[in-house]
């Protein structure tokens, strides 16, 4: 069989499971992929060796009975994650040659369900970034083109959404800490999911911003979104904000039924100026949850304006906080130094050179509103935004309502370049729609639901309440099967 890197996750077990194909074939036609796929800029770290060799021990726990539903799967991880004995360097030149001697909670728990690790994936440095502009690595490309306009494919997780909408790999890992997940995954026609603050471990990925971060699955279809978020999800010791709750099995509670479910509207999304084909993806969305027997209801999300300066104060600042380890003391790199340097000169020369623009910009945020004259002006202010942003969710979900549809982003991939030399606000606007989710610490999801006038992918976010993943990706399911998006990039790469 050829193409066996187009499958989908549940596709791929049902085949290795039936030995109608092996890991190893599977494997083989994802580095395939990957070698011609150089163009895309995804992969910055390619492991051949380790995935074949995982793939022939897949193989042989797949002759057993009662292999997990991932044996065998190969994936993508995104830099951020720290693999044993793998370059893992958070898209930064301040990591570079830094090999973990050990293996992020997430990424290990994958390992233990027999997936294969194909390499690690491109992204905005240290996740600070909406259009992987940022990566030390050359940025990646989205596999969706216009003419010979290329588009970014989104932040911080760019490299997991084009590798994953290039059929380079079945899924990927990424992160969110204001949209990195969710938005990628619009940009580029593939499903995207953040889950409830908490239900993934954060131990052994590479900090931004401690109290918005969460892991989760970038994939082809909802269904595979659900059998990877049971693998990644779980209690975890060693991460003291890792919650103790049962995983239950998300791809058994995708049955689409979602008759009587109550679907908010929230009228705070519609802003000024929306493009119309958003407004239009969004109605339709809409419409189609109620012809599967949802109940529509405007709802109000009253401090949703508030919800980009909040974030963007608040992440700086534990940006600020997390970034002060990278001295060049320890591990990572250290700026050469002249022998009349000090400790304090190699500091500074150090991170001068190992921390990229963008980086130093949300540092010296951080540390501005965090400095004795501001922290009350600033930071104790966002947060009180953000108690009140988190207030109005929970507000919204005690009336009833089960889940929110929104856009998952204002407009369609744009080109490379287009956004990187301007005001810094205008690519930050991109996280318009998605922020809220990460300050109220709940679970979303982008859906493919349609595409714009030129062609490019849109996506739709469905928004659910805290640990009820389940319920959101059925809602999300159901919407997947009345689009029925079908649409791919066309292979130029």
């Amino acid at each position: 069989m050829t193409n066996l890197n187009n499958l989908t996750i549940s596709e791929a077990r049902d085949k290795l499971k039936s030995k109608e194909i092996s890991s190893l074939e599977l494997t083989n036609s994802c580095l395939s992929a990957i070698d011609a796929a150089d163009a895309l800029g995804a992969f910055v770290h390619k492991t051949p060796e380790l995935a074949i060799e995982q793939a022939q021990r897949a193989d042989e726990r797949l002759k057993k009975e009662n292999a997990p539903d991932l044996c065998g799967i190969p994936l993508g991880i995104k830099d951020l994650f720290c693999t044993k004995g793998v370059e893992s360097q958070a898209g930064s030149r301040i990591l570079e040659n830094f090999k973990p001697e050990y293996e992020s909670t997430v990424s290990q728990n994958l390992l233990d369900n027999g997936t294969v690790m194909l390499g690690k994936l491109n992204m905005d440095e240290f996740a600070m970034g909406s259009s992987n502009e940022t990566s030390i690595y050359r940025n990646a490309i989205n596999p969706w083109k216009i003419d010979d306009r290329e588009l970014t494919p989104g932040g911080s997780s760019g490299g997991s959404a084009a590798a994953v909408a290039a059929n380079l790999c079945l899924a990927a890992t990424g992160t969110d800490t204001g949209g990195s997940i969710r938005q990628p995954a619009a940009f580029t026609g593939i499903v995207g999911v953040k889950p409830t603050y908490g239900r993934c471990s954060r131990w052994g990925i590479i900090a931004f911003a401690s109290s918005l971060d969460q892991a989760g699955p970038m994939t082809k279809t909802v269904r595979d979104g659900a059998i990877m978020l049971e693998a990644m999800a779980g209690n975890d010791p060693k991460d003291s904000t890792s919650a103790n709750i049962e995983v239950p099995n998300f791809e058994a509670m995708l049955t689409g039924d979602i008759k009587g479910k109550r679907i908010g509207i929230p009228k705070e999304y519609r802003l000024d100026a929306m493009p119309s084909e958003i407004e239009k993806l969004w109605s339709d969305g809409t419409e189609m949850l109620r012809q599967a027997g949802a109940k529509i209801e405007n709802i109000s999300l009253p401090h949703t304006k508030y919800a980009l300066p909040a974030y963007y104060v608040i992440a700086p600042a534990e940006a600020s906080s997390n970034l002060a380890r990278y001295d060049g003391v320890r591990y990572g790199r250290r700026a050469a130094l002249s022998s009349a340097d000090g400790i304090n000169e190699m500091y500074e020369k150090t991170r001068a050179e190992g921390f990229g623009p963008e980086v130093k910009r949300r540092v010296m945020i951080g540390t501005y509103v965090l400095s004795a004259g501001f922290y009350d002006a600033y930071y104790n202010r966002a947060r009180r935004v953000r108690a009140l942003i988190k207030r109005d969710f929970d507000e919204v979900f005690a009336d009833g309502v089960d889940a929110i549809l929104t856009p998952t982003t204002p407009s369609a991939a744009f080109g490379l370049g287009e956004m990187s030399d301007a005001d810094p606000v205008q690519m930050y606007l991109n996280d318009v729609f998605t922020v809220t989710v990460n300050l109220a610490g709940l679970p979303g999801v982008s859906v493919p639901a349609g595409v714009d006038k030129s062609g490019l992918p849109l996506g739709l976010q469905v928004i659910g309440r805290p640990w009820e993943e389940g319920d959101m990706l059925n809602i999300a399911y159901s919407l997947e099967q009345s689009v029925g998006f079908s649409s791919k990039p066309s292979k130029w790469w």
